[in-house]
């Protein structure tokens, strides 16, 4: 457990993106990339891509902000159409 990273997470509010780096059951590294959505004594919730994602403490490796999600890009025209 990386203590800075899980200080980070416990004053992070609500609404915040975020991405933590932790351990699977396996001792690979694995990311969860989302909006920071609660914390307790023990783990946080990120709600991403994958849908709504349960984090240990103990098991993070490293914690940041990160900035919203690029806008979407246009379609591309294809010339001559």
């Amino acid at each position: 457990m990386n203590a800075d990273a899980v200080d980070f997470l416990r004053r992070t509010t609500e609404g915040t993106r975020v991405v933590i780096r932790y351990l699977l059951d396996d001792g690979q590294a694995t990311d969860a990339l989302g909006w920071f959505m609660r914390a307790d004594d023990g783990a946080c919730v990120i709600a991403g891509k994958r849908g709504m994602e349960t984090v240990r403490f103990d098991r993070v490796i490293a914690a940041k902000e990160v900035p919203a999600p690029p806008a979407p890009r246009s379609p591309r025209r294809r010339e001559g159409y």
